[in-house]
């Protein structure tokens, strides 16, 4: 996700998800979105979204056309104004800030893991419960490996990251060793 998208996303999400919360419509809400990004992340939806001679209206018109009955009048709504401010391409990044925000709702969070070899279940499984007895959530896990971080692991939940990779290590020396 690029940080402008999250940046032009966020306010969309959080304002769903406290409509979806008003409402007691998670898990619909989670649904319409997974649709609504997975169509945006098409080459054809994008070319659409970005062309010049389309006008809001008829882009609006095919969108919702494509939808079918799959969105509540208020996911129509949520077309409709992504469309006139002209951030239909950010649908992706709304529906994973959604996701985020439900989970942390519901006591999960989701840490990404990057190690340079792989770990084992019990490893694993470690590892989520102590990330979970210290952040206060139920922990689930994305692990990618990634031998440029050369040893060790690097973990993020949120804003929170702990690099323990070599790589990471040998960046802080040479930073330290700059000045």
């Amino acid at each position: 996700m690029a940080a402008d998208n999250i940046t032009l996303a966020r306010p969309y999400a959080e304002a769903v998800f406290r409509r979806a919360q008003e409402t007691g419509q998670t898990e619909q809400w989670s649904a319409m979105l997974r649709l609504l990004a997975s169509i945006m992340e098409q080459d054809e939806a994008k070319a659409l979204a970005d062309h010049p001679m389309l006008s809001a209206e008829t882009l609006q018109s095919v969108f919702l056309e494509v939808m079918g009955n799959q969105l509540t009048a208020e996911g129509k709504n949520l077309v409709r104004v992504l469309v006139e401010n002209k951030r239909l391409a950010v649908l992706p990044e709304i529906h994973s800030l959604f996701e985020v925000l439900r989970k942390e709702a519901e006591g999960q969070i989701q840490v990404s893991v990057r190690t340079a070899f792989p770990l084992s279940e019990s490893e694993k499984s470690g590892l989520s419960e102590v990330l979970g007895r210290h952040l206060g959530k139920r922990v689930e896990l994305a692990v990618a490996e990634d031998t440029t971080l050369i040893g060790g692991v690097e973990v993020r939940a949120g804003d929170l990251v702990i690099d323990g990779s070599v790589r990471g290590k040998l960046n802080r020396l040479t930073s330290e060793l700059q000045f």
